[in-house]
């Protein structure tokens, strides 16, 4: 695993980190999904969601998905307009599902 994440999307305090590996086959994506929340030492992750958070993580892991089966090096740059659609994409959903 590299130290640079390939690529991270949030909405709220939900957040999925994509990792872009090398291995001898080639590369290959891991995804990790967490949550933040304010500590009285600041802010912490945890991978523990409440029942509100799991159709916007759901949201976010297909969006990570898309991300990580279209990647190339530089996927932000490479395809910036699939990454800004899909994360349109997905805030519309959650607007729309009135999540927070």
């Amino acid at each position: 695993m590299s130290t640079q994440p390939a690529h991270k999307i949030r909405i709220g305090t939900l957040h999925v980190t994509i990792w872009r590996n090398h291995g001898e086959k080639g590369n290959w994506y891991s995804v990790n999904p967490s949550r933040g929340y304010k500590a009285d030492e600041g802010w912490r992750e945890t991978d523990s969601r409440g029942l509100d958070d799991l159709l916007t993580m759901a949201k976010l892991l297909d969006l990570a998905h898309t991300i990580a089966t279209k990647a190339g090096h530089g996927i932000h740059v490479d395809e910036s307009k699939l990454v800004i659609g899909a994360i349109r994409e997905v805030a519309e959903k959650v607007r729309a599902s009135g999540t927070k």
